[in-house]
Formats: C-alpha cells, structure tokens, sequence
C-alpha cells in the first residue's frame, strides 16, 4: 500500500508552492483582471486585526459578495423562468393552429379533449358542460363531462374568478371522471362562448403535483380559452355573450 501510495505521489504533478505563485502573479498583473471570477473565492485581508477599530471594507467586500450571489441566482431564475414561458407560448400556438384547422365541429371537440394533451404536455383534458333542459343525457365522447347546474361557480370559487389552478389536488371525478386518480395537479378554465350556450369548465390535469400553481401566469391559458370560445360560437352559430 506504501510504495502505491508513493508512485501516485510521483505521478501526480506538484502543485505550485506560495512563493511560485507570488511570482507568476507579479509577472502576470492582469491575470485577476482576465479571471475575475477568482476574486469570489478569496478571503480578502482585514486591514485592522487588533484594537477596537472595526475593519467595515472587510464587512463590505462580504456583504457585495452575497448580494453578486444573490444577482445570481435570480438571473438563473429568470433564464429558467423565460426559457419555460417561451415553451408554453410554443406549445399554446400548436394548440390554436390544430384548433383552427377542424373541418367539423366533432373534430373540433375531439381536438380539444384528446390532442391537446399531447400538445400541452398535460395528462388529460376534459371539457366540463352544465346540464341544461334540454340536453341531459352523458355525452359520449371521452373528456366529456356533464355537470349539475350551477356546479361552474362552485367548482371555481366564485363567478368572478377565469381561471383556478390548483397545486395538490384531491380525487375530483365530477371534473376528470374515470381519469381522476390519475390528476394531482390541475388548471380550471371558465368558458362561455355565448348567451344561449351553457356554463363550462376546460380542465387540464397532470399526475405531477405542483406543476400548476396560484403564482403562475394565467394569461396564455386564458388566451386558448378564448380561442376555443370562439370555436365553438362560429361551429354553432351561437351570438356572443
């Protein structure tokens, strides 16, 4: 074990000693100014190490080390942030385009309902229709769900609120049907196309908690909402709301 020890010694170069790299230093004075990013990891001296004098340039030079690890941070954030914005207006564009391009309205629906999950990278997407007097029966297409009258309002908190996005969700079957175990996390959208048309929800569900939060922005999503609106009013000749 000795002599393996001693010929990893000997084949491993030899770092520089103290005074070798004084040398290079005062040799190469522009060396920190070409490689500034060895400065974050010095200790800079304490110009006063005895006495009752407080050293505040030390204190200083600290306190900007943590605010430039703090800038940082937050310029990753913010990369990543813009990177995942720029994905989801990507993937919302994709969703409008196959949307227009439905030569029925079944296909339409079946647009919304099956390829949109593929094309927002969600797990399922169902399409939520109060009952009305005079449609009541269960609608035969899969992500079709019929509600309770009144059950749009309760199911996104109020009749003022657009969009609900949910975190951690609960087992909601009423909204997701046989697809509800699967959903964790989800984002509700209020949809009325029209005055003579009934109250609906377009929900999006994903087995990944978290990935939908409070704090996200909701303006895309509102965006497809109204796309889809649209869509269904011309397809049913329906007048606005």
């Amino acid at each position: 074990m000795a002599e393996r020890t001693e010929e990893l010694q000997k084949k491993s170069p030899a770092l520089p000693s103290a005074a070798q790299v004084i040398a290079y230093l005062r040799r190469h004075p522009d060396f920190l100014y070409r490689h500034p990013e060895l400065l974050d990891i010095q200790t800079p001296p304490a110009r006063h190490n005895d006495g009752p004098v407080v050293d505040l340039q030390h204190f200083m030079v600290e306190r900007l080390r943590n605010d430039v690890a703090k800038l940082r941070a937050n310029q990753d954030e913010i990369i990543a942030n813009s990177r995942d914005n720029l994905g989801t207006q990507e993937r919302i564009h994709k969703a409008v385009l196959a949307l227009l391009e439905a030569e029925t309205f079944e296909e339409f629906i079946e647009i919304i309902t099956g390829d949109l999950v593929l094309l927002l990278e969600v797990d399922v997407v169902c399409l939520c229709i109060e009952r009305t007097e005079g449609y009541n029966r269960r609608p035969k297409l899969d992500g079709l769900e019929l509600l309770e009258q009144g059950a749009v309002d309760r199911i996104m908190g109020g009749k003022g609120r657009q969009v609900l996005l949910r975190d951690d969700t609960i087992r909601d079957p009423e909204v997701f049907g046989g697809a509800s175990e699967l959903v964790r996390s989800d984002a509700l959208l209020r949809l009325k196309p029209s005055k003579a048309a009934p109250n609906a929800v377009l929900a999006f569900g994903t087995r990944h908690p978290g990935y939908f939060h409070p704090g996200q922005g909701t303006e895309l999503l509102s965006f497809l909402g109204r796309i889809i609106e649209f869509g269904i009013r011309s397809w049913l000749d329906l007048p606005r709301p």
